[in-house]
């Protein structure tokens, strides 16, 4: 049940979507893979909707060249757990919520356990490697992914439905070349409220989602394109022959 507090700061939403509504946002589960770029945007306004659970795994401190773009670390973070900067945040954003911090490096070791129950998995990461791994672990649970990129003005989300969507392999069946690459701080802003966006949708079942199509976003000329998607028979994760059921 809804409390006197939370009827009140949720009222504007409760005005679209119902008590009902809200209170599945907060029985709600979502981990949070980074704390950087995309993390932060992604962790505040899932807390500031009233997503009840929220599991953040992150293995780096802040620097001053994070500054730029990742808005819940402050001048007086550097040097922090990213994690730990995110979690306090978050709890004076909504003292109504459940935050839960992993100062890890995500692997295969500890991917499973990190997700957990969770109802949504967010890649809000800036490297492949753990991009595949969260699109495995999402196949064989279950449960929906959102990715997001971003590079420089550019950016891109799409929603991953397993057994239903293009996964995330079939999309990018190899990773491109590591680089330590430029951005602009309102890019990661852009396509975290994006998969913000498609989170609330797919917690409440409402709307249509980014499925079987990859959103980019082009922040020079401020258009967004639809590529559509599709799954591949050949695809190692969701293909015929990768044991996932249909």
């Amino acid at each position: 049940m809804l409390s006197k507090d939370e009827l009140e700061r949720y009222s504007r939403q409760i005005m679209l979507f119902g008590e009902d509504g809200q209170e599945r946002l907060k029985d709600a589960s979502v981990f949070i893979a980074g704390a950087g770029g995309l993390g932060c945007p992604v962790a505040l306004y899932l807390a500031a909707a009233g997503v009840g659970h929220l599991r953040i795994a992150d293995k780096d401190t802040v620097e001053q060249t994070n500054l730029n773009r990742q808005v819940l670390h402050w001048e007086n973070d550097i040097g922090r757990e990213k994690v730990l900067s995110v979690e306090d945040k978050l709890r004076e954003i909504n003292p109504h919520i459940e935050v839960e911090a992993f100062h890890v490096t995500i692997d295969e070791s500890n991917i499973r356990e990190l997700v957990g129950d969770a109802d949504l998995i967010i890649d809000a990461m800036d490297n492949y490697q753990v991009r595949y791994l969260l699109n495995k672990v999402a196949n064989e649970t279950g449960i929906p992914l959102i990715h997001g990129a971003i590079r420089g003005f550019d950016g891109q989300a799409m929603t991953i439905i397993p057994g239903v969507s293009a996964c995330f392999n079939c999309v990018f069946p190899s990773p491109p070349p590591a680089e330590v690459f430029p951005v602009v701080g309102v890019t990661p802003g852009i396509i975290a409220m994006i998969q913000v966006n498609e989170a609330i949708k797919c917690l409440l079942r409402k709307g249509e989602l980014l499925t079987d199509r990859l959103l980019i976003w082009d922040g020079l000329s401020s258009e967004m394109e639809y590529m559509k998607v599709s799954r591949r028979s050949d695809c190692k994760i969701c293909g015929t022959g990768s044991g996932l059921k249909d």
